[in-house]
């Protein structure tokens, strides 16, 4: 399987995260963002939406970094991060979709303001936008935080994809500077993520900003 991936793309370290725990080979190729490899003719044939990550299994292309996780967890014999009974599968799937929603909304504005504008030369963040940012973030993050209140991880008392997909989101917390300091639970959590080998071993490199 190929994945067309950037190394600092939340998005695509979601995925890189299930497939190095899941021991799951994947052929990587870059996509270089930014340089807008992603808005050109070839990427667009592979996710017309222009976006990373795309999982390519013998043709079949797949984009959308939480369908991409199940999907890498569906093909796993033996898998514990999807459970396979019908409440199991929809609570760890209510995490997914409250991740895609609202934490990592919250988080990209951030993102973007305090870290990927001063990459790529846009200026300056934007008040007013990190302020935005920061009024969604607390919301989000004390939903997140009195959840994780004597847990060890999201769903089902284990690790699972739900733990993953969150912790992705939270992949560039520092240059980001995503306010976490109230949030306790969140971070110990974090903290137990951060100690996996699949974290370990897909941590980029991270860009002086």
């Amino acid at each position: 399987m190929k994945l067309y991936f950037h190394p600092l793309s939340g998005n695509s370290r979601r995925v890189l995260l299930v497939a190095t725990h899941l021991d799951i080979p994947l052929e990587r190729i870059l996509v270089d963002l930014p340089q807008g490899e992603q808005r050109g003719a070839s990427h667009l044939s592979r996710n017309p939406n222009g976006r990373v990550p795309v999982l390519d299994d013998d043709g079949f292309l797949l984009w959308e970094s939480r369908a991409i996780i199940q999907y890498l967890a569906e093909k796993t014999p033996g898998q514990t991060l999807l459970p396979t009974d019908a409440r199991g599968r929809a609570d760890v799937s209510r995490w997914l979709f409250w991740c895609s929603a609202h934490m990592a909304q919250a988080n990209t504005i951030l993102v973007f303001e305090n870290f990927v504008k001063v990459r790529t030369g846009r200026g300056s963040a934007d008040p007013s936008e990190v302020a935005r940012g920061e009024a969604l973030f607390a919301q989000h993050a004390q939903v997140l935080d009195t959840h994780l209140a004597g847990k060890a991880w999201v769903a089902q008392e284990r690790l699972t994809l739900a733990d993953f997909s969150l912790a992705a989101s939270f992949a560039l917390a520092g240059p980001a500077r995503l306010p976490l300091g109230d949030y306790a639970n969140i971070r110990a959590w974090l903290g137990r993520v951060q100690e996996l080998d699949a974290w370990k071993r897909t941590a980029p490199p991270m860009p002086q900003v």
